[in-house]
This record gives C-alpha cells, structure tokens and sequence, in this order.
C-alpha cells in the first residue's frame, strides 16, 4: 500500500463558485453572453429620452410670490431698483467675462419698489451689446465677423427696403464700463438662490442697455404698440436703478419670456424659445436634436420638442403647393399673418429671420397648430421708414427671397451672415453696437442656456420666407398688415403712445433735455414712416 499523503488538498476552481451559482451556471452564463452580444451590437447607440405622459400640467412651479406695493409693470407709477453686492463678487464675475466670456450669477440684495429680497441672482446679460466690456476681444465663432465690428461684412446684404438713413430710430451706440454698474444691462434672477420664489409671479426681470438719454424708447413704443393689438408682448416700465454707492440712473426694464410668461399664452401651449445660435433646420427625428435651437419654457416634463421636429420637417420637405395647401393644418396662417406684418410695420430689424432669432413658438395642444410671438424688439424702428409690406427689413428672410435662391433651410448660402451692408446703408460708427443677439452660444461672450447648434450668426427662416413669397398668402398678409395699419400708425397710435413714453421718462427723473434727446429721432421716423405708408396705396386699401 501506498502511504497516506497527509497534506491538505487545495480548493479546486470549481469548488470557489458558489453551490448555487454552479447548479444554476446556464442561465448566469445566457445572460452573460446576451449582455456582451448586446454591447457589441449597441453599444454606440444614443438613448434619447421620449415623453409619453398625456399631462398637460406645469411642473415648475412657484411656492413663494413675495408681494409688491405697486404694479411691476405699472406704466403710470414710479419704480425705483437698488442692487447691493459685494464688490469682491463683482470683480471675480467682471475677471471671468474678460477672460473667457462667462457670465456668471452673483449674490445680490434687491430693494424694488421698497421691497427687500436678500439673494437674488444678477448677471450681464447680452452678446454685441457687451463687447465694449470685454475691449473690444469679442468676436470668434458665433460673434461678429472681424471682432464685432460693424461695416463690410458685419451686417448681412439686404434686399429692397434695408437701408438706414441716418441711423433711424433704433440703432444706439453703447460705450459700457465696469466702472458703471449701473449702466450695465442686467438679468436679475429671483429664484437663482431661493428656489420656487418669484415678485408679484415674475422670477426674472431684465433690465435693458442703454440709460438716461439712450434709454431705449424704441423697444416701449414697439411693445406699447404690439399691446393693443390682442397678442403677446412683454411688459416694461422706465425705472431708477441705483448700484451699491453709484449715482442713480434711469432705466428700462422689461419682462423676460420664463414658465410664467409660456403659461400666460392665450390657449393651452407650450411655448418653446428659439435659442439664438439655433436653427430651424430639420435635424432627424429626434426631438432631443433640437434642444440646442430651441429651450421649451414650460410643461417640461410632460411635453417635449416634438412638434417643433416635425413642423421644420413639414416645412423644409413640402413641395410649394404642398406649403400653400396645408400650412394652415400646421400653422395658425392669421396670426403668423399678424406677426409678419407687425415685424414690417415696427421695422424690426432683427425679428425671427435675424441672427438673434427673437422669436418664440407656441404649440396649441387643443388645435394642434403653432403661433409665432414676438420677443426683444431692440432693433425695432431701425430702417427704411418708407418701406412697404413688399420689402425686406429684417437682417435675414423677407421678400427678397430665399438666402442662395431655392430650398427650404435657413440661409441655404452655408447658413451665415451674407457680405456687405444693405444696400443705401450706411457703415457703423465706430464703437456702434450690433443688436443684441440674445446671449449667442459660441460666441465669447455668449450663454450656455442659448444652445450651439448653429456656430455664427445665421439668418433667414424658411416658414417666414416661404409664406412671404407665395402667392396663396398675400391675401392674408395684405388684411393684415392694413388692418394693423390703421392701428399703428393711420389712427395716430404711434405719435400719442410716444408722447406717452416721453411723459414716462420725465416722470422718471429723466432731464428735459435728455427726455428729447432719447425721443427726437424716434419721432422723426415715426413722422416718415406714417407719411410714407398714407401713400401706399396696397397699405391704405
């Protein structure tokens, strides 16, 4: 016999897996091959998230709206807005958007109309409008051609009716300083720090560029105008602003598109805001494709981008009678009508078809069909005041045609700012300000919340530039333009609203002299711009 081997015998591999896994071994070892043939097959896929839920509900929501003693917007009272922060914060905030263009949220405490609210969050807020912040390093992908200058090839060529003589009444030079808080355009959040708070139901209020004798009147008297007509406009007021120890100044201050305002929209919308680096280009059939060109205001959650995916689908893939036959089950036709021809007759120079891409979409759940609606009207009055309904005013799209000729996407000619001046107008001074294309991602001094699908301003809009040049739709347009018309301008609307505004600036605490100096050239074009069109006669019927 052979000896007894007394030495333990080590485990054997099969003895380390666990009783139960090694009697259950072939559906661990299924799974386990089924994972790997997946991640083979799909391991590069994109999961995009996809709402199926039929609510209708808004999901943010305010919890505390502090209450005022007065109207916010209250055109007939006087406002009055102190900011108070450290200066330590300022300082770092001013050393980031030198460096790299962010623009960062700060602490602030905010007295509105002798209401006290500690930390609300305050930042710069704009694009061409900051670039004399930054010593003129603006520029780069998204900015103005050549660093933001105006001149060759900072403005895009226009068609008939782009020209500016003499600077019309919208285009404002503004030379901004660190050294000048009070001057500085500002976006004062009030739900930045304290979550779910707002003032008398707004959490933002922008206060715009421009102080004193350049306060600009010209956006007041657009959307004191746009007021009458029955659709959406933002709300505003003249108020006093003093920062930290700074001398006061006179600003203009106006309600900035949030949940709030979407959930106000006549019907039960959603309302999505074109980002300005976006594009309306159809982009696949993925509705998460089109976050980078459009930010949905409210019922997040229970909506999504959707309908926005397939209206620019319908529209960049229908033939012309395709467009004329069925926009209207797309598109409620009498007020995209409306909103054309509000764009033409204000002169807005920068409406959905401009670079800045200032325009909201509102999607009816009942109908079904979209509306467009207006926003930020700074470049409005600025123009050919004899223009027709015919010609071209904004940046990009109108009667002009299709940018490149033909096809359906925004400015086919590869989708950026043509070469040259309109024609008849003048170059910008130097230093004059390009309008504020609405905080452009990319751009150095752009936002992150603005998207970056389109890298660089583009112009043009295919829906705008489609329902311009057929002719089913001039009928339409023509209503509306004349009945809009006669609200505007035949009625004396735009002369008394602007003495309205000069009133408002004097009660103020503007001077005399710079009240005249802020509505001067205002009404000088306004004066033309009702001449000119008493004559018209497919304006006057």
């Amino acid at each position: 016999m052979s000896p007894v081997d007394g030495t333990p015998r080590g485990r054997r591999l099969r003895d380390r897996v666990p009783v139960r896994l090694r009697h259950h071994w072939k559906p661990a070892g299924a799974l386990c091959a089924g994972l790997a043939v997946m991640l083979y097959a799909f391991g590069d896929a994109r999961i995009s998230p996809y709402v199926t839920s039929a609510s209708r509900v808004e999901a943010d929501t305010i919890t505390e709206d502090v209450k005022g003693t007065v109207g916010l917007y209250d055109t007939s009272a006087k406002h009055s807005v102190q900011l108070e922060y450290k200066q330590t914060d300022f300082d770092k905030m001013m050393k980031e958007f030198k460096k790299d263009g962010t623009k960062d949220s700060i602490p602030a405490d905010l007295t509105i109309d002798g209401v006290y609210l500690t930390d609300v969050g305050i930042r710069l807020k704009g694009n061409s409008t900051l670039m004399s912040l930054r010593g003129n390093r603006g520029g780069g992908q998204g900015g103005m051609p050549g660093g933001g200058q105006g001149g060759q090839g900072g403005m895009p060529a226009g068609g008939r009716g782009g020209q500016m003589p003499g600077g019309g009444g919208g285009m404002t030079q503004y030379n901004l300083s660190a050294d000048k808080p009070e001057e500085l355009p500002w976006l004062i959040k009030i739900d930045e720090y304290v979550e779910g708070r707002a003032y008398q139901g707004e959490r933002e209020i922008s206060l715009r560029p421009g102080s004193n004798a350049q306060v600009p009147v010209n956006e007041a008297l657009a959307l004191s105008l746009i007021d009458g007509t029955g659709e959406p406009a933002e709300r505003y007021g003249f108020t006093t602003l003093k920062v930290n120890d700074r001398p006061t100044a006179v600003r203009l201050m106006v309600e900035n598109p949030d949940t709030e305002y979407a959930e106000a929209v006549e019907g039960e919308s959603v309302v999505y805001k074109a980002r300005a680096g976006g594009t309306f280009d159809y982009q696949g059939d993925d509705p998460s494709k089109y976050e980078t060109s459009f930010r949905q205001l409210n019922k997040v959650g229970s909506q999504d981008l959707e309908p926005v995916m397939k209206l620019a689908k319908w529209v960049e893939k229908a033939s012309d009678k395709e467009f004329a036959a069925d926009l209207h089950t797309y598109v409620d036709v009498d007020s995209f009508a409306h909103y054309v021809a509000t764009q033409n007759l204000l002169m807005n120079f920068d409406d959905m078809a401009g670079p800045g891409k200032n325009y909201l979409l509102g999607y009816d759940l009942n109908t079904k069909k979209f509306s467009v609606l207006g926003w930020d009207y700074n470049l409005t009055f600025s123009g050919d005041a004899t223009a027709g309904p015919d010609d071209q005013m904004s940046m990009g799209g109108g009667m002009g045609g299709r940018p490149g000729g033909a096809g359906g996407k925004d400015g086919d000619a590869g989708g950026q700012m043509p070469e040259g001046m309109p024609e008849g107008m003048p170059e910008l001074p130097e230093g004059a300000e390009m309008p504020d294309f609405g905080d452009m991602p990319g751009a150095p001094d752009g936002d992150a919340d603005k998207g970056g699908g389109g890298g660089g301003m583009r112009s043009g809009h295919a829906l705008k530039e489609r329902f311009l040049e057929l002719d089913a739709f001039d009928s339409v347009y023509k209503k509306a333009y004349q009945d809009l018309y006669e609200k505007f301008y035949a009625s004396g609307k735009a002369t008394k609203s602007l003495k309205d505004l000069a009133g408002q600036l004097t009660r103020a605490g503007v001077p005399a002299k710079d009240v005249e100096s802020a509505v001067g050239t205002l009404r000088t074009t306004v004066t033309e711009r009702t001449a000119a069109l008493a004559k018209n006669k497919e304006v006057t019927g």
